[in-house]
């Protein structure tokens, strides 16, 4: 027995030494999934503290599903700023910040003014001024990308809201996202004057 060391057979030596990233990756994992079970109200703590080196492109958002609603709409004005967007003069911006829910689904995107996205950053939208617009938004893209295109893999995204997309309502949505807007603000996200 040794006080200060551990001494370690040299064939677990090898074996640890080769297997080194797998089993740190082991620890992390549980970890991660530890920090998530204590802290139920942040969302997707294990892609917070170990992030994808380059962000998911939103293209496939953007062309089979807000394009598609634009192309039936012939444009559709930005939530916070009034803009008129069209095809090709629009980004895709999320709702809540993607730095805060960590994910691209469908019901956090919207249609946005390019200059108002690149200065949105991490802030979040205040809920009584925004909500009701984004809301009347997203009811219709999926009224139209349902009717248009329904087999569209992007639809799917709703269902953790909406078992039932034809039962679409406000409360159930402001249900899902005042909760968010909270936690977010809680952890030091700052709102959009």
């Amino acid at each position: 027995m040794h006080e200060e060391t551990i001494e370690i057979n040299p064939e677990w030596r090898n074996y640890l030494a080769a297997n080194t990233k797998i089993l740190k990756d082991f620890c992390f994992w549980n970890l991660t999934l530890y920090l998530q079970s204590k802290n139920p109200n942040v969302p997707d703590i294990p892609n917070k503290l170990i992030k994808p080196a380059l962000r998911n492109s939103l293209t496939k958002q953007r062309t089979q599903f807000w394009d598609l609603v634009l192309r039936e709409l012939g444009s559709v004005r930005c939530i916070y700023t009034g803009e008129i967007l069209t095809i090709g003069n629009y980004a895709v911006e999320h709702f809540i910040p993607y730095n805060f829910v960590s994910h691209d689904l469908i019901w956090n995107l919207i249609p946005a003014d390019k200059f108002f996205n690149s200065s949105k950053s991490d802030k979040l939208p205040p809920l009584e001024k925004y909500f009701n617009p984004f809301f009347a938004l997203q009811k219709s893209a999926v009224e139209i990308v349902n009717k248009k295109s329904p087999k569209n893999k992007l639809l799917e995204d709703y269902l953790t809201i909406f078992p039932d997309l034809n039962n679409f309502t406000s409360e159930k949505f402001k249900e899902r996202i005042q909760p968010l807007i909270t936690i977010a603000s809680n952890n030091g996200f700052e709102f959009l004057s």
